[in-house]
């Protein structure tokens, strides 16, 4: 059942966003630790610009960690809030686009921000050499799971930085942000007013590339009255909302005496749960129902996010084989 009405309509422009953003000038500082239990290899590009508060390594891998960077050219850093946004990444012909796409998005985003990347079994140097140039302070983090052990890789990726988040304390706006979708500047901005847990409509493609479906909220003003529905058999899920279509306080998966939370059991993403469910699954760990929710944008009338797959077109001749990571291609002997 689709809940709006005729009278809502949906504004698909990019409003501009005017963000100011200091070019990365060369100077930087890569940072690499072992970090929890779950053997998750961390590296950190710092911006000298950015204001950033490091976490004590672990002895041997660095003796004082950096703290307190000063950011005198913007005044209202303190009173912005840090971004966390997740990008799960593997092995695959568009790889570097998409990654190199969302770098120069998020680089336009105002500080502070922070990019954690999520890789499976160990960094590759494609992909770390694509975060040190992209300009933007990061971590690069390892999924040590065992490929043939798991059926959806993101969900474990997701989960390594959702460990690190909550092990570290990080404090800030909590984003799923998938490598293939595309993104409004203006999205990110407003995440930054979320109180606990915030929602919006994205655009998806659907598999055959013949239409775009919306799937998410409907709202009346920022209150979630309902949900785009589009498919029958995902109308016993019990919140409607895509991964790139919501984001939460950080501070949810730390501190759960704050929030009231009913459990004190992690929050983390279910491989186990039916695929179009995944997202629910997390959402319904974070939030009770709608009433906690806030949307984003007067009615959720307004697209931020659009699910566009470009792989699901390609075509690589039955010879050619993918040798190393990132668009490297190479015909068989």
């Amino acid at each position: 059942m689709n809940l709006i009405s005729e009278q809502q309509a949906f504004a698909f422009e990019v409003e501009p966003t005017f963000a100011s953003f200091h070019m990365h000038d060369g100077s930087e500082r890569n940072v690499t630790s072992m970090a929890d239990d779950t053997e998750v290899e961390n590296n950190v590009t710092l911006n000298p610009h950015a204001l950033v508060q490091r976490q004590g390594m672990i002895e041997g891998n660095l003796d004082n960690a950096l703290t307190n960077q000063s950011l005198p050219q913007d005044i209202n850093l303190g009173s912005r809030k840090l971004l966390i946004v997740i990008t799960p990444t593997h092995a695959r012909p568009h790889q570097a686009y998409y990654l190199n796409r969302l770098a120069y998005t998020l680089k336009l985003v105002q500080p502070p921000l922070l990019w954690i990347v999520v890789e499976m079994t160990s960094q590759s140097e494609e992909t770390a050499d694509i975060l040190r140039k992209s300009g933007i302070m990061y971590r690069h983090l390892v999924c040590k799971k065992n490929l043939t052990d798991i059926k959806d890789r993101n969900v474990h990726q997701r989960n390594v930085a959702l460990s690190h988040i909550e092990t570290h304390r990080l404090d800030g706006i909590v984003y799923f942000a998938d490598e293939y979708n595309v993104y409004s500047i203006d999205l990110f901005e407003k995440m930054r007013h979320i109180r606990q847990f915030g929602t919006w409509t994205v655009a998806k493609q659907t598999q055959d590339n013949d239409r775009v479906t919306l799937e998410g909220p409907v709202c009346n003003g920022t209150k979630v009255i309902g949900w785009h529905l589009n498919e029958l058999s995902k109308r016993y899920r019990r919140f409607h909302a895509e991964m790139p279509g919501f984001a939460f306080n950080s501070t949810i998966l730390w501190d759960p005496r704050r929030w009231h939370r009913p459990t004190l059991e992690q929050i983390r993403q279910l491989e186990t749960v039916k695929d179009g469910f995944q997202a629910s699954s997390i959402i319904e760990q974070v939030v009770e129902d709608e009433s906690q929710m806030e949307g984003l944008t007067q009615n959720c009338s307004r697209i931020m996010v659009w699910e566009v797959n470009i792989e699901s077109n390609s075509f690589y001749p039955q010879k050619w084989l993918m040798k190393n990571n990132l668009d490297v291609i190479a015909p068989l002997a």
